[in-house]
């Protein structure tokens, strides 16, 4: 199809004090649906680095003491331009990032809720009194925005992630040097353009690009960052938030899972089927939050792989922008070669596979839709994140052991359960070591409500009201008025 053709792709660039920067070396973004070229992304130096350091710092002094009816004005018009460029968006998010175009849309179109939402909420960012042992004393705790902060965002929901963080942080009087994803630049591009058009003063948002270690390397460690906030996978993850401890600052971690599911055997399958075959082709599978582990009780362990099966293997694999795709390609060519070798050691250890399991020959990182019955919990596939189309799927007896099963690894970010019973859901919900548990439907990821998980997957949560925790310090007053 001549569609690829049909605008040109985004114009791609550093944003570092209110001005872009194209002019400098850096890297080729390609097209994951079919490995073409699409534009050079320039890379920051050190010199770009301490810049956008030394512009944060200087936003920092004006934008702490900014009213919060002027921030939230600034992000309700982010939100009205995110709802009027959105079309462009995505297409351009579709191009380099690879999913199909209507995932992309509603990507975009969602994040406007959050850029309003923080918008309404950063209003209520209140204290409180605390009465006093003594009539002459007065006493009350008040919140201020911790200072600079680094942000590093990943490319699998890159422009929803990146909002995210630059809502929560401009929100709470912080200003934000923010590091995305090299792979999937064009939407977080798109955004530090709509906040210079909103109106945000030069420095309080800066957009850098680089090689992900030296990069976040220099800006943890300088002192003028006083908040580290993470979005990707567990190792990553453990590194930043050992150089941001050595350094003593604040951190908010949202890391990988392995999300389990589990289907008793009172579950509503004509709800559960389509809704987890849906979840799971969601971005490939790519998706944190993704039901990447499947516990079904005994009993209806063989209706729900049958029709799983046939649902999940339905979705159309193919480019992003062609309207019959319902499932694009993987992100990186490396992503299809894992999930090969996760197939390969499910059957290895005795899974049975019922569909997919081996690349598509044709070009661009395409990998089917793939269950796998029966695997192992030794098996990798049950044991590490695969972030990618693989769906294993494995019996239980008792919910007491599907429970402890999904609790046997160290993540804990996204948990789903499908009953009809209120015993078995009070049970799963209270037990199951998840940061987000979400029966009968997927209700996680709001605006409204706080993401983020326990154990290795993280700490701290971004949305809700705690997403502001992070970003304010508490401060104490006391006086005596005598």
């Amino acid at each position: 199809m001549n569609v690829h053709q049909a605008a040109p792709y985004a114009s791609l660039a550093l944003y570092i004090d209110g001005r872009f920067v194209e002019e400098r070396e850096g890297e080729t973004v390609c097209n994951p649906a079919n490995g073409k070229a699409l534009g050079h992304l320039p890379h920051a130096t050190e010199q770009d680095l301490d810049l956008a350091l030394a512009a944060a710092a200087r936003a920092f002094e004006t934008w702490r003491w900014t009213s919060p009816l002027e921030r939230s004005h600034i992000l309700r018009r982010v939100a009205e331009l995110i709802r009027v460029r959105s079309d462009e968006i995505a297409r351009h998010l579709t191009l380099d990032q690879g999913k199909p175009l209507t995932e992309a849309k509603n990507e975009v179109v969602a994040a406007a809720d959050h850029a309003e939402w923080h918008a309404e909420e950063c209003r209520r960012i209140y204290g409180r009194v605390i009465p006093p042992r003594m009539a002459s004393v007065r006493q009350f705790v008040i919140r201020q925005p911790v200072g600079v902060c680094a942000a590093f965002t990943p490319w699998n929901f890159p422009f929803n992630q990146a909002l995210r963080k630059m809502s929560a942080a401009l929100t709470s009087g912080c200003t934000l040097i923010i590091k995305p994803a090299e792979g999937a630049p064009s939407s977080v591009v798109a955004l530090a353009r709509l906040f210079d058009e909103a109106g945000l003063p030069p420095g309080c948002l800066n957009v850098v690009w680089g090689v992900p270690a030296k990069v976040s390397d220099y800006l943890i460690r300088s002192p003028i960052v006083r908040k580290v906030s993470f979005t990707g996978s567990v190792p990553v993850g453990k590194q930043l938030a050992s150089l941001a401890g050595a350094h003593m600052k604040r951190m908010t971690m949202e890391l990988g899972g392995h999300s389990p599911v589990v289907v008793c055997d009172d579950a509503d399958l004509d709800l559960a089927v389509p809704l987890l075959a849906r979840l799971k082709a969601l971005n490939a599978g790519q998706v944190c939050m993704a039901p990447s582990r499947f516990y079904v009780q005994d009993k209806v362990f063989d209706e729900f792989t049958e029709r799983f099966t046939k649902a999940f293997s339905s979705r159309v694999v193919g480019d992003g922008l062609d309207e019959v795709t319902t499932m694009g390609p993987l992100a990186h060519s490396r992503r299809v070669s894992a999930m090969a070798e996760f197939a390969e050691d499910a059957l290895q250890c005795g899974a049975t596979l019922a569909t997919g399991g081996a690349a598509l020959a044709r070009p661009g990182n395409f990998f089917p839709p793939t269950v796998l019955l029966n695997a192992p919990d030794r098996s990798r596939v049950m044991r590490e994140e695969p972030f990618g189309p693989l769906a294993p799927v494995t019996p239980f007896k008792t919910l007491e052991e599907a429970v402890s099963r999904a609790n046997s690894l160290p993540y804990g970010l996204a948990s789903y359960v499908f009953t009809r019973s209120l015993k078995n859901s009070h049970y799963a919900s209270s037990r199951l070591e998840a940061g987000m548990v979400s029966i009968n439907h997927f209700g996680i990821a709001l605006p409204e409500t706080p993401l983020g998980g326990v154990k290795d997957s993280g700490i701290g949560s971004e949305g809700g009201t705690e997403t502001f925790d992070a970003y304010t310090t508490t401060k104490f007053i006391t006086e005596d008025a005598a």
